[in-house]
């Protein structure tokens, strides 16, 4: 690398430290911050982007992320996110997979909270799952799989299985809108709330990646909120053509038709990611949250880019500890 591109990357980089955002990042079912999947990506989000970046971790990570209610953990996400005063004049979020409840949990939920800018979603399930998130044989899977063979919109299991929270059985609907105790309430399906709604509309971009080769996820639209119609499988529906999105239950719509919604795509499986693909599709949504004052952030971030591409090494990145 010659004088001139040190040079470049250097004055870029000082630009974007100085008025890139901050940004969080909530893992994924299983998993904990201090995992290398989780630790190397929010490691290289960081230094591209200039911008300081935080795994926020809930209770002790994998056993909380299956056992901890999603209110609870929100809650928690909530407090630590308050006391951070870096956040204070607006952050960005990066869900990945289930981390994305307690992204989505923080941006509706979280009473006085800093402002959430860009929600930056992985592999999120947020019109529900049909089917449990693959667990394995640890010890916490078989509780979980015990837990299973109860009801699962059960008061008992509702309390007790995190991912409960969000399973949504199409042919089951009327036990699913009493019983489950999460995700009706985040999608404002029984209950309109308008709070929810205003705060799910305030944000400037909703960034939804769907991985092309996700088997965990059934059905793998749910990513972009699309799912299967109440009361059959027979068929899955984009996002655009569920009442979700036509009544305009949390917002979608009026996002979407602001142009704020990117309906993106990556070649992976459930969570698995090359650089490039960050660069592409992450990337963007952490640098171009910048002051306005600032003129020549955009063409900084664009040579910013074009040295990245030239002179950093592709490799694929799991944010996911576990294996099947």
């Amino acid at each position: 690398m010659n004088f001139r591109l040190i040079f470049i990357v250097l004055l870029t980089l000082q630009s974007i430290t100085t008025y890139s955002l901050p940004f969080v990042v909530f893992h994924g079912i299983s998993d904990k911050c201090s995992n290398g999947g989780v630790r190397h990506f929010t490691e290289l989000l960081s230094k591209w982007s200039g911008s300081s970046g935080h795994c926020i971790e809930i209770g002790n990570g994998p056993w909380d992320s299956w056992f901890m209610p999603f209110t609870k953990q929100v809650d928690i996400a909530c407090e630590k996110l308050k006391k951070m005063s870096e956040l204070s004049e607006g952050y960005n979020i990066i869900g990945l997979s289930q981390g994305n409840m307690v992204g989505r949990g923080v941006i509706e939920f979280c009473d006085d909270g800093p402002p959430v800018r860009n929600l930056i979603s992985l592999g999120g399930p947020h019109a529900g799952i049909a089917s449990v998130p693959f667990c394995g044989s640890g010890i916490w899977c078989i509780l979980a799989d015990s837990l299973l063979k109860l009801a699962i919109y059960s008061n008992f299991v509702q309390a007790h299985l995190a991912p409960a929270g969000y399973i949504k059985i199409p042919t089951d609907i009327t036990d699913y809108r009493k019983g489950c105790k999460f995700l009706p309430v985040l999608n404002n399906e029984v209950h309109r709330n308008s709070t929810f709604k205003k705060r799910f509309t305030s944000l400037e971009n909703l960034v939804l990646i769907m991985f092309e080769k996700d088997t965990i996820l059934v059905p793998k639209q749910t990513s972009w909120f699309g799912y299967y119609p109440d009361g059959s499988f027979s068929t899955i529906l984009p996002a655009q053509k569920t009442k979700l999105y036509t009544e305009d239950w949390i917002g979608l719509k009026m996002l979407d038709e602001a142009g704020k919604v990117k309906f993106l795509n990556v070649s992976g499986s459930h969570l698995e990611i090359s650089t490039n693909e960050m660069k592409k599709n992450i990337l963007p949504y952490l640098v171009d949250n910048v002051s306005t004052t600032v003129t020549t952030s955009r063409s900084s971030v664009r040579d910013f880019e074009e040295i990245l591409q030239l002179y950093t090494h592709a490799e694929t990145v799991s944010l996911r500890s576990w294996k099947f």
